[in-house]
């Protein structure tokens, strides 16, 4: 018995430790969930900007499909679930034709097929270039991954294609200084971001480099481009409808100056009568810029940076990518709703208590204060009677509550 005590000993918290806990891990739900309860199919809300999703490799071992988060707890409890975390403009696969003579419980009339949705390698359960599972089995301590935000596919920091884990932004206390990634295989769709400089772009070798950016994108045409010294190089060699591997090389074209290909580089005309001067002073269109093919690290704020004029615009549409002008495709933006709806939660809650509480009549008051004042009472006779040196078990709380039971049934 003295053993039995000794390992319970050794997994006490405090009172205080553990509701901390628990709220930190109901935050944590939210901010993946995005404060979604998990009571309806989303499928109805269409292609969602950016949703949790799930994949259910019982249903789906292939890794085809996605589902939402109420369709992973009413329909696929007990399944094989891979936790995928958010995805953008997606719509909850659920039932459809990819799920066999398997039918959606709380949304059957579905489509055959969401032809919007994207797949990756993580609807199997593999992440990284290395394409390994995560929590690894194979690996005793699990280290953090950092995740895409055009393919939204996850790496491990020395996967990534840097020489060394120092050049990923940090401050003193190992913190990022970045807030979004861009991993080696889309740095080529994403290179003309390299033409912003250091407005948007966080460096390794720059640790005392301010995290924040100006929002007024004006400001980038007071800064020199590193572009404008450099060259750009032709089209990756992909289909402009995926991003894989890049190709880097080619022939060059001068930042700013005439191709031949091309005379208005430095302009592009967002309305017929009015011109506007593009913030990098390149037709992305005709350039398709490989300036260079490494990870990318970027500020806060960057998507407010980036050009948004006529031809950037079409660029964006071209490669698929418009979505990088979008602040709530962003995580943080994501996030940042999550916890604003926690917040209305909480309060809906409390209102909620208080509104009960104003129906009851005066004896059902009563009554409930004299219950909470009963036991404060008794926790804090028990506490006051216990011996501080050892440890109240689940037997003591019981007898607690007990002897809390005896006293009402005595009053009443």
């Amino acid at each position: 018995m003295d053993s039995a005590f000794e390992d319970e000993a050794e997994h006490t918290v405090s009172i205080q430790e553990y509701l901390k806990d628990v709220e930190e891990q109901e935050l944590e739900a939210d901010l993946v969930l995005g404060g979604d309860e998990g009571k309806e199919c989303t499928y109805n809300n269409g292609y969602m900007k950016r949703q949790a999703i799930f994949s259910c490799l019982t249903c789906t071992p292939d890794g085809n499909a996605g589902v939402c988060t109420a369709c992973s707890l009413s329909c696929h409890d007990g399944h094989e679930i891979v936790e995928l975390w958010t995805k953008r403009n997606f719509r909850c696969d659920c039932g459809n034709s990819k799920f066999g003579e398997f039918f959606c419980k709380l949304s059957p009339n579905k489509d055959i097929e969401n032809v919007e949705n994207s797949y990756n390698q993580n609807f199997k359960g593999s992440y990284c270039t290395c394409s390994r599972p995560y929590p690894d089995p194979d690996v005793e301590e699990q280290v953090e991954m950092i995740q895409c935000c055009v393919c939204e596919d996850w790496f491990h920091e020395e996967h990534i294609g840097l020489d060394s884990s120092d050049e990923i932004p940090r401050d003193e206390e190992g913190e990022p200084l970045y807030e979004d990634f861009i991993c080696k295989g889309c740095s080529a769709v994403c290179s003309f971001i390299r033409l912003y400089n250091q407005t948007i772009l966080a460096s390794g070798s720059q640790k005392d480099a301010p995290v924040e950016t100006a929002k007024d994108k004006k400001v980038l045409s007071d800064m020199p481009l590193a572009g404008r010294s450099g060259k750009l190089e032709n089209d990756i060699s992909q289909s402009s409808d995926t991003i894989s591997e890049p190709v880097c090389g080619g022939d060059s074209l001068l930042l700013g100056e005439n191709s031949g290909k091309n005379t208005d580089l430095d302009q592009c005309i967002t309305d017929a009568n009015a011109p506007v001067t593009c913030v990098i002073g390149v037709n992305l269109v005709v350039a398709s810029p490989v300036l260079e093919c490494k990870p990318m690290f970027l500020l806060k704020n960057w998507r407010d940076a980036l050009c948004k004029c006529e031809k950037c615009s079409e660029f964006y549409e071209q490669k698929h990518i418009r979505f990088l002008l979008d602040k709530e495709d962003s995580i943080m933006e994501y996030e940042k709703i999550a916890k604003q709806k926690r917040e209305e939660k909480l309060q809906q809650q409390e209102g909620a208590e208080l509104t009960m509480l104003d129906k009851l009549g005066h004896v059902e008051k009563i009554e409930i204060l004299s219950g909470i004042a009963d036991m404060k009472d008794e926790l804090r006779s028990f506490l006051g009677s216990f011996d501080p040196s050892k440890t109240i078990t689940s037997a003591d709380v019981h007898q607690m509550f007990e002897n809390l039971a005896k006293k009402r049934r005595r009053v009443e």
